[in-house]
């Protein structure tokens, strides 16, 4: 998509379509739409509409041809929903809406008019914009190509080189996103361990990243064996990612290690899942490819510190070579895990991944997986899990996800939940039983990260949207690549 940011009044925009935010002003059930510009030919357009079919409620929207007094040909008003509540965050959804709205309209470019002239205001309304024009039906015989190519800008007030500086921001965290959505987009025959090595061995060479896929034999080497008791039973051979970040001038420390689950395909092993909906965990390496995406947008945003990424990658199957229920396992830690429920697989790959991150001199961590359907039940599909041994780190999380927009919840994870994974054989179990499933998925996690400062996040209710909305497609939703890229911006200002 191509992007331009113009300064000229609404009313002069020569343009395909005219999309200018609508705000609901009024009190409980009375609306009181707001255009929000001030510009006074769009406002006699839009303002016999207000109070009938213009509410400014969220994300309704009017489109009207030949709109007089505008050099437009469409004009299209979008509900912000109540102007107490509208952010950055409504004006992302806004755009992305915008997108979908008009691209099944035959329309190619337009004008988004920006209700602020701030550098917020421009990143969120790119992203959404660039989210909004993935889909995910690639394989469809009959798939028309219907893609915005071109997205005018139009920003109040005088022209300021921030905002150009905020629009390539946005371009770069939104096509990061949508890199890990095609990623994640893609079934386990089109996908395997291989493949996104390949893939990530791509976009590393793309944007300057240092590459190194590590294969099996390296893996046993390095006595991953959580890892690779997950690898064994497939036919198809594991890959152990490593990215490099490292620009001339890093300072010793921070060094940040990020790290991702992989499972490009998981039918549970032998703990198998049940048929119905087995099709959707092609998307179990959603955290893999979120961190992969995050390398992307912090090597474009040309962060100024080191950076790690461990990605390990493999499929979970049923086989004569699988791992089975009872088995006990060496990690690369030298800790010993009885493996209670071997479709608890991701917290096993995760085990080697973090202290091989430690191991090549991460000082601060943070993982992302879709590691359990208990945070699903706790979270639904709103809010993504989010665990940390530091406060510190939720707090810098927090400032990022302001940024992002992306809405995460902390959840708790006390040494009292310690107990439920301790084994009676080994020195810790895999599952911690039915209650309390993604704390105590965390709390495993937690033993192999010991006091590296460190965030844990299950994505798993969030990694997928099952069907259309009017901003985002059904499918891959590229949760966390916009939140860990934004936290490792946050080290710059320390």
């Amino acid at each position: 998509m191509n992007l331009s940011l113009f300064y000229s009044a609404p009313s002069q925009n020569d343009t395909e379509c005219l999309v200018v935010p609508v705000v609901d002003e009024g009190e409980k059930d009375k609306s009181s739409p707001k255009l929000l510009t001030p510009d006074p030919a769009v406002q006699s357009v839009a303002g016999p509409l207000f109070g009938g079919d213009v509410t400014g409620k969220m994300l309704e929207t009017t489109l009207l041809f030949s709109p007089q007094g505008l050099k437009a040909k469409r004009l299209l008003l979008i509900g912000g929903g109540k102007a107490r509540n509208f952010s950055h965050h409504e004006l992302r959804k806004l755009a992305g809406a915008a997108v979908r709205f008009l691209k099944t309209r035959n329309v190619r470019s337009f004008t988004f008019v920006l209700p602020e002239g701030t550098p917020d205001a421009v990143r969120a309304a790119v992203e959404g914009a660039h989210v909004g024009n993935f889909d995910s039906d690639y394989y469809r015989s009959d798939r028309k190509d219907q893609k915005i190519t071109d997205l005018h800008l139009l920003a109040p007030g005088a022209r300021n080189d921030a905002l150009d500086r905020a629009m390539q921001e946005g371009r770069i965290l939104a096509e990061s996103q949508n890199f890990t959505r095609d990623l994640v987009n893609e079934p386990g025959n089109r996908m395997t361990p291989t493949i996104l090595a390949d893939r990530a061995r791509k976009m590393a060479a793309d944007v300057g990243l240092q590459c190194e896929v590590l294969g099996a034999d390296r893996i046993k080497q390095l006595k991953m064996g959580a890892f690779w008791s997950v690898a064994q039973g497939s036919d198809e051979p594991p890959a152990l990612i490593v990215l490099r970040y490292d620009p001339p001038g890093a300072p010793a420390q921070p060094v940040l290690g990020l790290v991702g689950k992989g499972i490009t395909f998981d039918s549970g092993g032998i703990s198998i899942k049940p048929a119905d909906g087995m099709e959707k965990m092609k998307y179990d390496m959603g955290g893999g490819a979120a961190v992969l995406g995050a390398m992307r947008a912090i090597a474009l945003l040309k962060l100024k510190f080191k950076v790690i990424c461990i990605v390990c990658a493999t499929e979970n199957m049923p086989s004569g070579k699988a791992q089975k229920p009872g088995d006990v396992q060496i990690a690369m830690s030298g800790k010993s895990i009885e493996v209670i429920n071997t479709d608890a697989e991701g917290r096993l790959v995760l085990a080697d991944g973090l202290h091989y991150a430690r191991q090549l001199g991460a000082t601060h961590l943070i993982d992302a997986a879709t590691l359990t359907g208990a945070c699903v039940v706790a979270l639904g599909g709103v809010n993504a899990g989010a665990f940390t041994n530091n406060d510190s780190e939720w707090q810098r999380l927090q400032r990022a996800l302001a940024r992002s927009g992306e809405k995460m919840w902390r959840l708790p994870i006390d040494d009292d939940y310690k107990e439920l994974i301790r084994s009676g054989i080994a020195d810790m179990k895999n599952t911690g039983g039915r209650y309390g499933g993604a704390i105590t998925a965390a709390m495993f996690l937690k033993e192999f990260v010991e006091d590296t400062p460190w965030i844990h996040l299950d994505i798993a209710g969030t990694a997928w949207m099952d069907e259309n909305k009017p901003w985002i497609a059904q499918g891959p939703t590229g949760i966390a690549v916009r939140s860990i890229a934004e936290w490792a911006r946050e080290f710059e200002k320390d």
